[in-house]
């Protein structure tokens, strides 16, 4: 993954988009302290983490709870 300041990326935006139809991801940086504030994605890879739901884990994850377990609805609101 390139990282790129703003000023950067406004200069070379058409070449980064070609960069990203290729597959590449752009992060870009702001400020002194060039701190990261945006990733571009190739739009494959974004849509894969749209449709991440919940359940995901299903089938490589268990859960069970001991028979002794409990909690009252005034806990679980407390929560």
């Amino acid at each position: 993954m390139k990282n790129l300041p703003v000023a950067e990326v406004r200069s070379k935006f058409s070449s980064l988009l070609k960069d990203v139809a290729a597959g590449e991801e752009i992060a870009i940086t702001f400020g002194r302290r060039k701190e990261l504030i945006a990733v571009i994605v190739p739009i494959n890879e974004y849509k894969k983490i749209k449709a991440r739901r919940l359940g995901t884990l299903e089938g490589k994850a268990t859960v069970s709870f001991r028979d002794d377990w409990e909690i009252t609805e005034e806990e679980l609101l407390d929560l």
